[in-house]
């Protein structure tokens, strides 16, 4: 199943203001803060890449597969709550390298 530009969007509206951008990959969205992959929609889904500060932030989160074959990732569960999603893309964003060029 492919995420929804209705997420998308939503997920975009609480994160207004963070420096956050998404670009759409087969179906999915990686997002990004600061030009820096921090993690994806997958399946209409919020997963985030398993930082230190994410661990920290969400000590019960969920690790799932955005993909088959993929690396866990975090699922992020409290997407009404603005404050703590800007700061915990911010804090992972911090914690991730820059993207290569290709």
């Amino acid at each position: 199943m492919a995420s929804s530009r209705e997420y998308m969007d939503y997920l975009l509206e609480q994160l207004a203001g963070a420096e956050v951008s998404a670009r759409p990959m087969m179906g999915e969205y990686v997002v990004y803060c600061r030009g820096r992959v921090i993690g994806g929609v997958y399946d209409d889904r919020f997963l985030v890449k398993p930082t230190a500060t994410a661990r920290a932030m969400m000590p019960e989160a969920r690790e799932e597969l955005p993909y088959d074959g993929a690396k866990p990732m975090l699922l992020v569960d409290r997407m009404e709550d603005r404050e703590f999603l800007k700061e915990l893309v911010s804090r992972v964003s911090d914690e991730v390298p820059v993207r290569k060029k290709k």
